[in-house]
């Protein structure tokens, strides 16, 4: 009988199951189940691990479950899920509502079928816990802050992988200044130093920032205004427009898959990805202010890692700082694709939330 730690990483559209070995954590077992819709999309997704569970119950003895959770706030560590903490994580599902209610639907679908399973919480937004008081708050009203309106950033799971692994290709320079790029479906940035996230570019939502796949990114607040006072739109619809209606796809008014918009020949398609582009190298610009240059920078996520023509119209931007490509290595997606000559080290690393995830339920036991 083999123990094992099962990882569930639910987004809005997939759910990836994985896995691992309690004793190595070496990976056994990997699938990423594509999300029809809404719950039921995540029943039919769930019940695909399940499956693959119960074929394979007389070899395997699950030892602990581990998940992605968006939003933890101010939790700086991962923890054991408990009814009150899930209670806390269901009060934030309004910062994060196109992944939060999945990633807490999974966890109280396996309690309830496993009640004595101990189950791990892992949050995207721990990582940033180490940014300076000034990295996070808004010209607002003090009180806000006070009462948790500030910038909490995302994708920490990931981050914190690259920050794990970096040191192995970059050597000293993984200290030093680097900006890590997220690039997929949902996207961001995050400006570390000595491995440890001194700004990112998400803030109190997972609006903020960058261009995502249907998501708006930064936006003028006199926007929302406009849209609700002199459009009469109501919240509702303004949440749908920003989340599920913006991005790349409401830019392009094709598609929000980068993929299919670097195959289209259309105009709007290749506006929609100089678009992405600019406004990326802009906030890397940003970044580089608050570091005070750059030593290194890391493309990964599903476009980071695939798309070379995303990677060289950003790094375009930048050749004012003497940022420098090698064309063939970077057309080959290979880990190191800067010229000996740059200023900056450029990385394609692909990131691995899921062991990242693994080990926490682990060192959590």
């Amino acid at each position: 009988m083999t123990d094992v730690i099962a990882v569930f990483n639910a987004g809005s559209s997939t759910l990836k199951f994985s896995v691992f070995h309690v004793r190595d954590l070496s990976l056994l077992h990997q699938d990423t189940v594509e999300v029809p819709g809404a719950k039921d999309g995540q029943r039919v997704a769930l019940q695909t691990a399940l499956d693959w569970f119960a074929s394979n119950k007389d070899d395997l003895r699950l030892c602990a479950a581990g998940h992605r959770i968006v939003h933890g706030k101010d939790r700086a560590v991962s923890v054991k899920i408990t009814p009150e903490i899930l209670a806390e994580l269901k009060e934030l599902i309004p910062l994060a509502p196109l992944h939060q209610p999945h990633n807490l639907w999974i966890i109280e679908e396996l309690a309830a079928l496993h009640s004595d399973l101990p189950q791990i919480a892992c949050f995207d937004t721990a990582f940033h816990r180490t940014q300076p008081k000034l990295a996070a708050m808004f010209a607002l009203p003090r009180h806000f802050y006070d009462d948790g309106v500030k910038r909490y950033g995302f994708h920490g799971i990931s981050y914190e992988y690259i920050a794990s692994i970096l040191p192995k290709h970059a050597g000293d320079k993984a200290k030093g200044r680097v900006i890590v790029a997220h690039l997929g479906n949902g996207a961001s940035l995050c400006a570390m130093k000595d491995l440890k996230s001194q700004a990112t570019s998400m803030g109190f939502s997972t609006l903020d920032g960058l261009m995502m796949g249907t998501r708006c990114g930064t936006l003028d607040a006199g926007v929302l205004l406009y849209m609700q006072q002199h459009l009469s739109m109501s919240a509702d619809k303004v949440t749908d427009i920003l989340y599920h209606q913006s991005g790349l796809l409401g830019a392009s008014g094709i598609s929000a898959d980068m993929r299919t918009l670097e195959q289209s020949e259309a105009p709007e398609a290749k506006e929609t990805i100089a678009l992405f582009c600019r406004m990326a190298a802009q906030q890397i610009g940003g970044l580089m202010a608050m570091l005070g240059g750059l030593d290194a920078l890391v493309f990964t996520g599903g476009i980071g890692e695939h798309s070379a023509q995303i990677r060289q119209n950003i790094c375009a931007y930048l050749t004012w700082a003497g940022l420098s490509l090698n064309e063939t290595r970077n057309q080959s997606n290979a880990v190191d694709i800067h010229t000996a000559n740059s200023s900056a080290s450029v990385y394609v690393i692909p990131t691995d939330e899921e062991i990242v995830i693994a080990r926490a339920c682990k060192a959590i036991g």
